[in-house]
């Protein structure tokens, strides 16, 4: 099923997603994108059901086509002072901040959102499948935050950040409580779990 172009005609609107919100290390990402009216691609999904390369090949198109589009981050430090859903607030922020045009309404990925400034916005529920500038917008924010995390893996290979992304898989954690938590963790995550006595 193709998704939708925009939740409002004839208006300059920006899709908004994050990426990393989940994860026990690193920073959040997020990205703002305006898609130009008209705007089609049928291989453009939410990032999560595409492959890498997809991925990758997809954002090439994304960042030549867009109107406009920014990337936003919230450093690890700023997540665990300001917790984790504000701090993801706070990315896309950023993002639409950056942005060369400014948009008149927002379309923001799942159920809450603060508002930015006086801009009119909308969550939309799984919205990175269901409209393409959010979709792009999911696509931006997860391969540059997968950047991010491949060049901290080089720094830390213990972790194997290149691998899971700072998401909490069995060998992340298994790391953590062999070498410690590094600078880039998240210290108010819940790092490793409580063992069975």
């Amino acid at each position: 099923m193709s998704l939708l172009p925009c939740l409002k005609e004839n208006c300059v609107e920006c899709g908004c997603d994050e990426a990393g919100r989940g994860c026990l290390a690193g920073a959040v990402f997020a990205a703002a994108v305006i898609l130009p009216a008209g705007f089609r691609d049928d291989e453009l999904n939410d990032s999560k059901q595409l492959g890498e390369k997809q991925r990758y090949a997809l954002r090439t198109v994304v960042e030549r086509e867009a109107v406009a589009w920014a990337v936003g981050i919230v450093a690890p430090e700023e997540i665990d002072r300001l917790n984790i859903l504000r701090a993801s607030f706070l990315a896309m922020h950023r993002a639409v901040e950056q942005l060369r045009v400014c948009p008149e309404h927002i379309l923001v990925d799942g159920n809450r959102f603060v508002p930015y400034r006086d801009i009119p916005h909308t969550t939309i529920v799984k919205g990175d499948a269901k409209y393409l500038s959010i979709a792009a917008a999911s696509i931006l924010a997860k391969t540059y935050r997968d950047d991010y995390m491949n060049g901290l893996s080089e720094l830390y290979p213990a972790y194997r950040w290149d691998k899971n992304k700072g998401y909490p898989t069995v060998a992340h954690r298994e790391a953590i409580r062999r070498y410690g938590a590094t600078p880039y963790h998240r210290k108010s995550f819940t790092l490793l779990p409580m063992r069975n006595k």
